[in-house]
């Protein structure tokens, strides 16, 4: 249970660091980690209602992740202006 919970958050923070890449983020790379755990959520749940689910560790996984944390991004964004 733990180790699953350390690798969603390194994979987050991954997802996060890729979309940061991707959006051109001017976070830094600790918000970044934490708006990519908060993007793999939202992608995850997004695409759930849409029929389409991957596995946590998979490229269909992480591209998910990586939309659902650039969508996030870009609403904080949004938010701050």
């Amino acid at each position: 249970m733990l180790w699953n919970i350390l690798i969603s958050v390194c994979v987050g923070a991954l997802v996060g660091w890729l979309a940061g890449i991707l959006m051109n983020s001017k976070n830094g790379f600790w918000i970044n980690a934490l708006l990519g755990i908060a993007g793999s959520v939202v992608g995850r749940f997004l695409a759930a209602l849409i029929g389409i689910h991957a596995n946590k560790i998979s490229i269909g996984g992480i591209l998910i992740s990586v939309a659902g944390a650039c969508l996030v991004i870009w609403a904080v964004r949004k938010l701050k202006k």
